[in-house]
């Protein structure tokens, strides 16, 4: 299994220039934080592109859960889940993918990477997480989610070692973490930055309503071996919950500087309060404490996937920001992780739902950017998904 995404030798080249490279990222990211310490976020979206129609063409329905990440090369990545028959959440479908070479100024056609042929409860389209030490995009998705005409759900991976441009067939992990229903993300996985478990590759996501809450899967070998992490399950668990049960579900972790995730997670029967769910872990994911779990009553939500990033030291979020509905697709922001106050900014005050957020990372004009993928529409929620590129410090 030792080369089962990346061939040895293929980067001995390199090695000579290693130190050099790192010398230059360990400055420009000095750079890049002595540039923005105290400067005042004021976003101002430069542009927005529609990359999905809800319109049934072809073999699709209907597009939805959509993801967006960098590449190790700097370019862009958008994924969807291309429903085949019908806009639910069950039958087949394909991951459909769109890359963008120009920092999201234009988008190649859509592609169909994964196929899941014409089984009655298809894919699950869940987390994309980038091993930037090794040049490896994973996406992990789920089969038989929703036990509909099957009984055994399996975790798939599949890789990319050119940018996105081709991918591995799919690997099933079953073996390695059991057949227990998991759902990634949906959003992006990480790779840990700093101690503990400094390289780490982290995935989150949730499992089935009954047996539901937030589960990590782990790999401290570059995606080569995977194993279950530390959850936080839901009460009571494996038995029908009722409304205020505590239930955590979708979610998006982010690391801290200080080594720490945060996993922000939706409040699917909204215990306490119609708000996240956020949860602390000082192990790299190897628990989730029931201690270091907060209600952000700040961030109101109506049940549904959301966005969360850490870029210069500043916490985004994206989601409807609505106790209710999914309506009034907002972006806010914490200084400290912790309090939001009045930083906001509505992206579409329309039907809104699922969100996700990346940034390209690697100069200072990048710095200032991030970009956030979404389910917008004029009727239903799922009418479009959009693109946006938000220029984080007033458009200068």
């Amino acid at each position: 299994m030792a080369q089962a995404y990346f061939g040895g030798g293929t980067r001995i080249l390199l090695k000579e220039t290693a130190g050099l490279l790192m010398v230059f990222v360990c400055f420009l990211s000095l750079t890049e934080a002595a540039m923005f310490p105290d400067v005042k976020v004021e976003p101002v979206i430069m542009d927005e592109q529609v990359l999905w129609l809800r319109e049934a063409v072809g073999e699709v329905n209907t597009y939805r859960i959509p993801i967006i990440t960098y590449t190790p090369k700097g370019n862009l990545i958008a994924l969807a889940e291309a429903r085949k028959c019908t806009e639910d959440d069950g039958g087949a479908k394909f991951i459909a993918l769109r890359r963008s070479l120009d920092k999201g100024a234009t988008w190649k056609p859509t592609e169909f990477i994964v196929d899941d042929g014409d089984v009655p409860d298809g894919l699950n389209l869940g987390a994309v997480v980038v091993d930037e030490e090794k040049d490896i995009i994973f996406i992990v998705y789920s089969l038989c989610a929703h036990y509909y005409m099957c009984n055994v759900s399996s975790t798939m991976l599949i890789a990319s070692l050119d940018d996105g441009i081709t991918w591995t067939r799919p690997r099933n992990l079953s073996k390695e973490i059991g057949t227990k229903m998991f759902c990634a993300g949906p959003g992006y996985g990480i790779q840990k930055k700093y101690e503990p478990h400094k390289g780490r590759l982290i995935v989150c996501g949730h499992g089935t309503i009954e047996g539901d809450g937030i589960f990590c899967l782990l790999s401290d070998n570059h995606g080569n071996n995977w194993t279950n992490g530390g959850n936080l399950k839901s009460i009571p668990y494996n038995q029908p919950k009722q409304n205020k049960d505590f239930n955590p579900d979708e979610c998006q972790p982010y690391e801290l500087p200080d080594g720490s995730v945060v996993i922000n997670a939706r409040n699917q029967n909204f215990y306490h309060c119609n708000c996240r769910i956020v949860v602390h872990s000082t192990d790299g994911c190897d628990t989730l404490p029931v201690e270091n779990v907060k209600f952000e009553k700040d961030l109101i939500d109506p049940a549904v996937a959301a966005g969360a990033l850490l870029k210069n030291n500043i916490v985004f979020f994206t989601n409807p920001a609505n106790e209710h509905k999914r309506l009034n697709l907002t972006l806010r922001w914490s200084y400290s992780g912790s309090s939001w106050g009045d930083n906001s900014i509505q992206i579409w005050s329309g039907p809104s739902g699922y969100s996700c957020i990346t940034t390209l990372d690697g100069s200072v004009e990048e710095s200032k950017y991030i970009y956030v993928i979404y389910e917008k529409g004029h009727f239903h929620t799922d009418d479009t998904i959009s693109v946006a590129k938000v220029h984080l410090y007033g458009g200068i």
